[in-house]
């Protein structure tokens, strides 16, 4: 295991952008901020686009973290955009999915487009255009071997296709200028019968396309949910990406990395969903003590902090799987997507029975925040894939799971690179993803060694032995769920329930191995920083595992003790004006000493004040 040294997390680039992105906002209890509470409630209210926080966004510059660096953006870090969305959503889900919506837009180009392709649309972003993913169709949801989307080719081949039919649910089909629209190229349809073509609205004739009405949600009220329909409408032949016919797989491929960023969705809601939970404990009474004394208040809380430090630790480590385990990115975000989107609803069910009638009602506990973060992440589940699609897409590779597993095969040094947060990140090769995962799990294949190495610890301190048990156990899940996949590797067409109950399975065992390889990998430079109780003898870790041995069914699993102590250092990190988080992230800058002056965190540990997040503009038609 790679011992090397690095920076403390305190002065961790990711967390400091995060953190200054935080700063930059303002302060969200404030009203007149773009992106306050106050705001995000009115413009709830009334269904309006938010469009002053999207724009305060733009001038920050987080649209160029939408960009690769190849390209002239910011993205060079997907660790880095998952903080930074995740900062946005847990100001306003709203927010961070209208405005997000032009990385989820541009994937497919930045994962099959040609570098004049990359070029063109990094310009356009840069210019702030709003790119939209067109996928989903009214008539077919998330079959999109169905799709009745035409473009057909013209009789000239240089003129390119005639793009007919109509896209339904797209997020921001009529704010958008770009789409990336999956077409039919081939009458026969087929899984080569597909392509992408990004198209841009501003050139099309008004008579060939119109945009259908806003569909109005439950949640997210604000955001552009409608569609478009195309008739006959001419799109070049430039505007293919990639070859024709291989639009399915860039999309299967570019689903990857989305699937994978919407765990910052999650996480940011599941982030005020937790502070308003402790706030109302911390200041209700009930029977004449504190609600946060209570044994079941003081319960459901403890657990929901681990519930989200798990999610919070799978999430880290997917982030950067990107970059170190492209070539199963297939398992990674397939887990990523069905399971802390659905970890994160249980929390705010549970959360919801600890307010009361209060998690209902608008302008009582906290202006009525908790009814609209629980509204607007009921959406996320089924952005790009829902829960069935991603447990069919584990069930479909069980075959190959099963096999490495058995072989201990695996790339345990790109899971290792993924667990150390200190460590540099290799460039992102998006050619490297695959649309199965052929050489198994790393992050499964390096648990074992994960394992000896919390035995190690714990043969010098007892404080790691109960960290030790519960990995040992999450090992013996680990085998006796493999057994269960082993029992259904041809399931494939006609799918048993049993079959999406090993998948769920697999999921929880995955997030388990996640949180002991980051644990291992990063101890050392976390326990100096302001989360430090929490990694502490391995405080968090055994907490969460004991929640991810529950839902495993291991019985015995508990550990009531690790969960008050979780409890309580969250309860501190709250009172400290920090983040319940894992990384030391404080959400209001410092004031230095007898001025009152803001001092930002140093992002690279030289004691120099942080960036701030907005950038330069590259000029428009140049991404250099």
């Amino acid at each position: 295991m790679d011992r090397t040294p690095y920076a403390p997390l305190e002065a961790y680039p990711p967390y400091r952008l995060a953190e200054r992105l935080e700063w930059d906002l303002g302060d969200p209890d404030e009203p007149v901020t773009p992106l306050s509470h106050a705001r995000s409630l009115a413009l709830d209210e009334h269904e309006d686009f938010p469009e002053g926080p999207c724009d305060r966004l733009d001038e920050l510059g987080l649209h160029a973290f939408y960009v690769p660096a190849a390209y002239g953006g910011r993205l060079a870090d997907y660790e880095q955009l998952m903080q930074m969305m995740r900062t946005v959503a847990r100001r306003d889900l709203t927010v961070a999915v209208a405005h997000g919506k032009t990385y989820l837009g541009s994937v497919c180009v930045w994962v099959g487009g040609s570098a004049e392709q990359c070029r063109r649309l990094a310009a356009d972003v840069a210019a702030r255009t709003r790119v939209s993913l067109a996928l989903t169709e009214r008539a077919h949801g998330s079959d999109l071997l169905a799709g009745d989307v035409v473009a057909e080719a013209a009789a000239d081949p240089g003129a390119g296709y005639r793009l007919s039919g109509e896209k339904w649910l797209i997020n921001n089909a009529t704010r958008g200028s770009l789409l990336s629209v999956l077409s039919r190229t081939d009458p026969a349809g087929g899984p080569r019968g597909y392509s992408v073509l990004l198209v841009d609205k501003r050139t099309l004739p008004a008579d060939t396309y119109r945009h259908l009405d806003k569909v109005r949600t439950h949640g997210i009220r604000g955001a552009d949910i409608s569609g478009i329909a195309f008739d006959r409408a001419p799109v070049g032949p430039e505007a293919v990406v990639g070859e024709v016919g291989g639009g399915l797989e860039t999309v299967l491929k570019a689903l990857q990395l989305t699937r994978t960023m919407c765990a910052a969705l999650s996480l940011g809601a599941a982030d005020q969903a937790l502070a308003l939970g402790l706030d109302f404990a911390a200041g209700r009474s009930l029977y004449g003590r504190p609600l946060a004394e209570l044994p079941q208040a003081r319960r459901t809380l403890a657990e929901a902090t681990a519930d989200v430090l798990a999610d919070e630790a799978l999430a880290l480590v997917v982030a950067r799987a990107v970059q170190t385990l492209p070539a199963e990115l297939s398992v990674v975000s397939a887990v990523t997507k069905y399971l802390v989107p659905t970890r994160t609803e249980g929390v705010v069910t549970a959360l919801t029975r600890l307010l009361g009638a209060r998690a209902f009602l608008k302008g009582v506990h906290a202006g009525g925040r908790f009814q609209k973060i629980d509204r607007d992440h009921r959406i996320v589940g089924l952005f790009d894939g829902n829960t069935l699609v991603n447990l069919n897409s584990l069930i479909s590779q069980f075959r190959l799971l099963v096999r490495a597993h058995e072989r201990g095969a695996g790339d345990v040094r790109g899971a290792a690179a993924a667990f150390r947060l200190a460590a540099p990140l290799p460039p992102a090769d998006l050619g490297r993803l695959s649309l199965i995962a052929r050489q198994g799990s790393g992050i499964l294949a390096a648990l074992p060694s994960c394992v000896a190495r919390l035995r190690e610890l714990a043969a010098g301190d007892p404080a790691f032995a109960p960290a030790l048990r519960a990995a040992e156990r999450l090992v013996d899940a680990v085998d006796a769920v493999h057994a269960q996949m082993a029992a259904l590797r041809d399931a494939q067409t006609e799918v048993p329930p049993a079959a999406f109950d090993a998948a769920r399975r697999f999921a929880l065992c995955f997030a388990g191995a996640a949180c002991v390889g980051l644990w291992t990998y990063s101890h050392a430079e976390a326990e100096a920083g302001g989360t430090a109780p929490l990694w502490r003898g391995a405080l968090w870790l055994r907490a969460a595992l004991a929640r991810l041995l529950a839902a495993l069914d291991v019985p015995d699993a508990a550990d009531p003790q690790a969960l008050d102590a979780v409890l309580d250092a969250a309860t501190d990190l709250r009172a400290g004006g920090r983040l319940v988080s894992l990384l030391p992230l404080a959400l209001r800058p410092a004031a230095e000493e007898g001025t009152g002056r803001p001092v930002p965190a140093a992002a690279d540990g030289t004691g120099r004040p942080a960036p701030a997040v907005h950038v330069p503009e590259p000029a428009a038609g140049r991404a250099s």
